[in-house]
């Protein structure tokens, strides 16, 4: 079994930026705050060492805690799921307001990614598809090693 990539953590001024690896191929970013783009392309190239360890990845993320997102920010996030939309297993995104949801929804269709991003509003279930994906993940790895 491959080692887990490590949790990354950032707090910028106006937005908190966790990545974690619960299982291998499962990622789970989490947004709190407004994201104004303070984190550049960082979230996106920590992503992306998932994406060249495993042939496969389940992303969540959980943006429930966030408030706005930029345009700008919004459509890098579009662009970059677009570029790389075969390498996703799925992506589960966890919306907390209605505007996120949009730009979510906005995200999903310019990315082509109609079939593969959920979006969700509760958190229940949200909680329950990452706890699904980590428990298939492991028993996967288990089997293989």
């Amino acid at each position: 079994m491959k080692p887990a990539l490590p949790k990354v953590e950032y707090e910028g001024v106006h937005c908190e930026l966790v990545i974690e690896r619960p299982a291998p191929g499962v990622a789970l970013m989490v947004l709190r705050g407004t994201d104004a783009g303070e984190f550049g392309d960082f979230p996106m190239r920590e992503l992306a060492k998932d994406l060249a360890q495993f042939p496969l990845v389940d992303l969540f993320i959980d943006a429930r805690a966030v408030r706005s997102a930029s345009v700008q920010v919004s459509a890098e996030w579009a662009l970059w799921m677009r570029a790389h939309r075969t390498r996703f297993n799925q992506i589960c995104m966890l919306t907390g307001s209605r505007y996120i949801q949009v730009t979510a929804d906005f995200v999903r269709r310019f990315s082509e990614l109609m079939d593969r991003m959920k979006l969700f509003t509760e958190s229940e279930a949200f909680d329950a598809n990452l706890e699904a994906a980590i428990v298939y993940r492991r028993n996967s790895a288990a089997t293989t090693a």
